[in-house]
């Protein structure tokens, strides 16, 4: 009866183990690999991985630094064969049993093993493995997407590695050996060794890719996909990159995280003031109404009414400038007019006499010379 308890205990264990190593996130998944991966599919993985998601790539950006902290856990225990056994039995219920019973479970510095894998941890350093071409794309966002975030189809042509009749050598590498050359001598030779594999070629292939435009993306910053740019033989394809170029708008221009714009207004709206609204990138209406006298040229700020932060809840500022129409020619008895309302009851008169009579005064202008106002700016 005891024996029998004892083993029902030990399977209840055991399926414990297996049912948090399937709720658990599978550590061959992190590091994308099946989970009879050799060792050198397990180091190329993580090399990748680890390079796109490092903390310098992506600063500020809480998501990758996170990611990368799951690599490099999953690849603390895959990279190991005692650990690794133990993992594929019991999951990381064992591992932690493993480690509280006297195992090797202390477990390295995140970047240690960045460090170790990369001899010294320097991203810069050049990489044995054969890369492709990178694919730098100069892509045009507008100001609609950098505010609010969209996203693009862009067309998409490249050399696919397709298989080919025949066999081919592949992997050459120079392997050293000792030839015996006489009683107790022996040279040290080196032989070219190649590996036949089968044939491949490249094929053009066309295809769609959606670029994320994020908000608040700044001229010169990539969406990159990795592995997706010009394929090599017996190596990893290079990176697509789209690099970001705002496009030109028809009212805004965009300053780093701020805007610019113009407004064309009457010489009366100049002198008397205006109630006027301008729609926003997102449609949004921003008030620019004002009671006082507006100069030409006179530039107003809108505080947070700007472009968007990267990975930010601030924003830029709205710089209005301000147009002022004026007539380009005056009848003589407009001049006499004019000329004796400022003599005889000073500018403020004026002022007051321009806006009762604005309407009037504006007609008069406009008859004279349909291009008089010249070309009206949004």
């Amino acid at each position: 009866m005891a024996l029998q308890r004892l083993k029902l205990l030990f399977l209840l264990s055991v399926l414990s183990y297996a049912v948090i190593a399937i709720a658990a996130k599978s550590y061959y998944d992190i590091l994308q690999v099946p989970k009879g991966a050799a060792d050198e599919q397990i180091k190329r993985a993580y090399r990748k991985l680890a390079l796109k998601y490092h903390p310098d790539k992506n600063q500020g950006n809480e998501d990758a630094s996170k990611k990368f902290a799951e690599i490099n856990n999953a690849y603390e225990v895959l990279s190991d064969s005692e650990k690794r056994g133990i993992y594929d039995r019991y999951g990381e219920e064992g591992l932690k049993q493993h480690a509280a019973s006297g195992g090797r479970g202390g477990g390295m510095n995140i970047q240690d093993i960045f460090s170790s894998f990369f001899g010294g941890g320097s991203m810069e350093e050049e990489e044995k493995i054969v890369k492709g071409d990178d694919v730098i794309v100069e892509l045009d966002a507008t100001l609609e997407d950098l505010y609010m975030g969209g996203s693009l189809k862009v067309w998409r042509e490249k050399n696919i590695l397709k298989s080919a009749p025949g066999k081919r050598r592949c992997n050459c590498r120079n392997e050293v050996y000792h030839k015996q050359i006489g009683p107790g001598m022996f040279q040290q030779m080196t032989e070219q060794v190649c590996e036949q594999c089968p044939n491949v070629k490249y094929e053009r292939e066309g295809y769609f890719v959606t670029v994320d435009i994020e908000k608040g993306m700044q001229d010169g910053q990539e969406v990159v996909f990795y592995e997706d740019g010009e394929p090599v033989i017996d190596g990893e394809a290079g990176d697509l990159k789209f690099r970001i170029r705002t496009a030109p708008h028809d009212r805004f221009r965009r300053e780093g995280n701020d805007l610019h714009t113009t407004v064309t207004i009457t010489l009366v709206q100049a002198l008397v003031g205006f109630e006027k609204t301008i729609k926003h990138l997102d449609e949004h209406l921003v008030d620019i109404s004002t009671k006082g006298i507006t100069k030409p040229k006179e530039v107003k700020k809108f505080k947070g009414q700007g472009m968007p932060l990267h990975f930010s809840t601030k924003k830029g500022d709205l710089y209005v400038a301000f147009e002022v129409l004026f007539p380009t020619s005056l009848t003589e008895d407009q001049k006499t007019k004019i000329k004796a309302i400022l003599e005889t009851q000073g500018a403020v008169t004026f002022f007051i006499y321009l806006s009762s009579t604005c309407l009037q005064l504006q007609l008069q202008f406009l008859s004279l010379n349909h291009g008089d106002y010249g070309n009206k700016k949004a």
